[in-house]
Order: C-alpha cells, then sequence, then structure tokens
C-alpha cells in the first residue's frame, strides 16, 4: 500500500515527496518564468492603455470606465470555463497555454484605433488572461506542500511582479525611441508574448493523468462535472471566501483609474505615465515571499484583510496628499503583494484536488465581476460628481467593505 501511494505521488507531482516540502517545486518556478515573460508582454500594454484611450483618442472617464471594466470584467465566465476544463479533461497546461496563446494574439489587434477593434481586442486578451489563470493556479497548488502554499505562491508572483516591472520600462523606452508610436509597443508586446508561450510548452509539466502521461489505473477517465464545481459554492468555508472576494472586488478601484487620478491630482508628466506601474510592481516584488510566508505561518485571512487596508492607505494618500506618489505606490504595491497570491493560497486548501482549478475559478470569476462592477461605477461617478468626490465614495466603500469581509471571514475553515 505504501509503495502504490508513493507511486501516486509522483505520478501527479505531489509535492509530498519532497522531504518535509521545504523546496520549492521546479513546476512553481518554471511557472514562474512562464509568468514574468508574458507580464513583460501584458504590463507593457497596461503601462499605456489608460494614457493611450484617455488623453490620445479622447475618451471619456465614463467610456474608460466601460472599457476598463471590461479588461478587468471579459475574464469572469471564462475563468470558470477554463477551470473546470482544466479539471474536466485533466489538461491543465493545454488549457493554460491556450489562454496564453490568445492574450498574445490580441496584441495585433491594438494596431486598429477603431472603438470596435480596441473593444474585441481587449476583451481577447482578458478571455486568454481568464482562461490561463485558474489551470496555473491550480498546478501551482498540486505542485507545492499545502502548509507551503503561500511561500509558493509568493515566489511565482515575485517572478510575475519582476515581468510586471520590465513591461512598463520597455514600454516607456519604445515610446522614447519611437517618438510615441504605440504601434511599435503592441507588436513588440506581441512577440514577447510568443516567447512566454514556447516556454509554457518547453518547459513546464503538467498535473495529472494525460498531463503528465500517467497510466495509473485509478486515474479516472474524466474530471468533476461542471455541477460538481458549482456545488462548491454550497461548502460554508468556501463561500465565505468566495462571498469576501467578490464584495471586496466590488469595492476596489482599478489600477488604471487610480493611475489617472494620480497623475491628474500630482501633475505627473504624461511622458512618466508609464512608470506609475512599476513603483507598485517594485514593492510587491519585494514583499511578495516575506507577507506569502507570513501568511503560511499566522494564517492567510490576516494578511488578505491588511492589504485591502493598505490599498483604503493609498486612496487617503490621494486624497489628502501626503507623501506624493511614493507613498501611493508603496502601499498600493503592499495590498497586492498581501492579497494576490494570498488569496488563492486561502481558498485551494478548501477544494478537493479533483476540483481545484475549478474551484479557484470561482474565486476568481467572483473577484473579476466585482472589479468590473466597480470600474464602470467609478467611471460613472466620476463623469456625474468629478474626480476627488468618486474617489472619496470609493473610500467609504472600500472601508465598508472590509469590515463585512473581516464578519464575513471570521469562521472561514
Amino acid at each position: 500500500m505504501y509503495l502504490a501511494a508513493s507511486r501516486a505521488r509522483q505520478d501527479t507531482g505531489d509535492p509530498a515527496t519532497a522531504p518535509g516540502g521545504r523546496r520549492v517545486a521546479g513546476a512553481v518556478i518554471a511557472l514562474g518564468s512562464v509568468s514574468l515573460v508574458t507580464d513583460v508582454s501584458s504590463e507593457m500594454v497596461t503601462a499605456v492603455l489608460p494614457l493611450y484611450l484617455v488623453i490620445g483618442l479622447g475618451l471619456s472617464p465614463l467610456q474608460f470606465g466601460l472599457l476598463d471594466g471590461l479588461y478587468n470584467g471579459a475574464t469572469a465566465l471564462v475563468r470558470l470555463a477554463g477551470g473546470h476544463a482544466a479539471d474536466r479533461w485533466r489538461r491543465h497546461k493545454l488549457v493554460a497555454g491556450t489562454g496564453y496563446a490568445l492574450s498574445a494574439l490580441s496584441r495585433l489587434g491594438l494596431l486598429a484605433a477603431t472603438p470596435a477593434a480596441l473593444s474585441t481586442a481587449i476583451a481577447a486578451d482578458r478571455v486568454g488572461k481568464g482562461i490561463r489563470t485558474a489551470p496555473r493556479d491550480a498546478l501551482i497548488t498540486l505542485h507545492s506542500a499545502e502548509h507551503h502554499l503561500g511561500r509558493a505562491f509568493g515566489v511565482h508572483r515575485a517572478m510575475d511582479t519582476t515581468g510586471a516591472m520590465l513591461g512598463p520600462l520597455v514600454a516607456f523606452a519604445l515610446l522614447w525611441l519611437t517618438a510615441g508610436a504605440y504601434d511599435a509597443v503592441f507588436v513588440v508586446s506581441f512577440c514577447i508574448g510568443a516567447l512566454g508561450l514556447l516556454i509554457l510548452i518547453a518547459f513546464v509539466p503538467g498535473a495529472a493523468g494525460r498531463d503528465t502521461g500517467s497510466t495509473s489505473p485509478a486515474a479516472p477517465r474524466s474530471g468533476p462535472s461542471l455541477r460538481s464545481t458549482l456545488a462548491l459554492v454550497g461548502a460554508p468555508g468556501f463561500r465565505r471566501v468566495l462571498l469576501a472576494a467578490t464584495l471586496l472586488g466590488l469595492v476596489s478601484v482599478t489600477d488604471g483609474f487610480l493611475y489617472l487620478v494620480l497623475q491628474d491630482r500630482l501633475d505627473i508628466d504624461t511622458a512618466y505615465f508609464p512608470l506609475l506601474p512599476l513603483g507598485s510592481a517594485a514593492v510587491y516584488l519585494v514583499l511578495a515571499v516575506p507577507l506569502g510566508r507570513l501568511a503560511d505561518r499566522i494564517g492567510r485571512r490576516t494578511p488578505f484583510l491588511l492589504g485591502h487596508l493598505a490599498l483604503l492607505g493609498a486612496y487617503a494618500a490621494v486624497l489628502v496628499p501626503v507623501g506624493g506618489p511614493v507613498l501611493v505606490l508603496l502601499l498600493h504595491g503592499i495590498y497586492y503583494a498581501a492579497t494576490d497570491g494570498v488569496l488563492m493560497a486561502l481558498g485551494g486548501p478548501l477544494v478537493p484536488r479533483e476540483r481545484r482549478a475549478g474551484g479557484l475559478a470561482l474565486l476568481q470569476t467572483g473577484q473579476a465581476t466585482g472589479r468590473l462592477l466597480a470600474s464602470v461605477l467609478f467611471g460613472a461617478a466620476w463623469t456625474a460628481w468629478g474626480m476627488t468626490p468618486a474617489l472619496v465614495a470609493a473610500a467609504c466603500a472600500l472601508a465598508v467593505g472590509l469590515g463585512a469581509a473581516a464578519v464575513i471571514l471570521r469562521d472561514a475553515r
């Protein structure tokens, strides 16, 4: 029986085979490398897109809010579809690769500066992200020891954030060298995204079954049904985490809006706008692993909530303003380091292994849906009331949502 269990762990890549689970799995490092390269590609676009749409194309805050909501929320349903497909077919790597490929191809659609083409390209990029995220995060959990999930996600997110730091720098350099040619940014972004896909194909192992070539007779021919995945909502602990993630997504202003507000209130030269995400990414990079390890030690609920408190502090620092852009970007980076991977580490153990991708997709879908609505509402509030009243309303909503989430997560196990 012991030999059978040991063989099964080898077939599935279970981290229990590593003594004490102390080493970060090679699969996590490989996935981090893919994310690093892909984030260079995506953050090149993300860094210039708000300025391109609002300053370059003259979109109103409401119009930008709709596109930004599409950018952040188009992943909502496809996250669930991608996660379920990965579990059902036991093809986590294949499903993730499809998402990476779609995102890379979408960069070429940004070359057409018409509203319809832009909307289609943005939606395609976000659909690709939605398809790949849950299978990728499921691979991380399936190749890592449960008591070290915070560290595993911290390492992955640190590598991911390295790409997020390099992306704006590459975009800034290209815009400077080409005298503001956004087309050059989009073409180079496509090439780098294609490189990330090649790294995934060459170096990332699968999770189980057909992904790894396992021939274990105990392995089922197909994974769980969609109904069984959706039934996870009925599990009390998971339901609380899902509700809290959705609520906090609904009361969080998206990055694009925060950078636009920061640029406007502090009168930052538009030439330096693509560098604003660099500050947040630098803080995220430094703190992702330490906060992940801290979450493993003290519990993941507390850092997750404190991260949103840091976001509330960033809003306050913009409104006062105190500390200039440095304080805002510092708090914004802390927010991501304490919440992004920590949420997946918090929700992952509450989901059975065979439904891991689908369960994480449910969490991501709830959060993405909340952010979609948040972006549209903030854009409408900015258009109707002005920038400052809209940000005050957002800060008040986040404060209330944070208190409610603390109560919701109190008994989440």
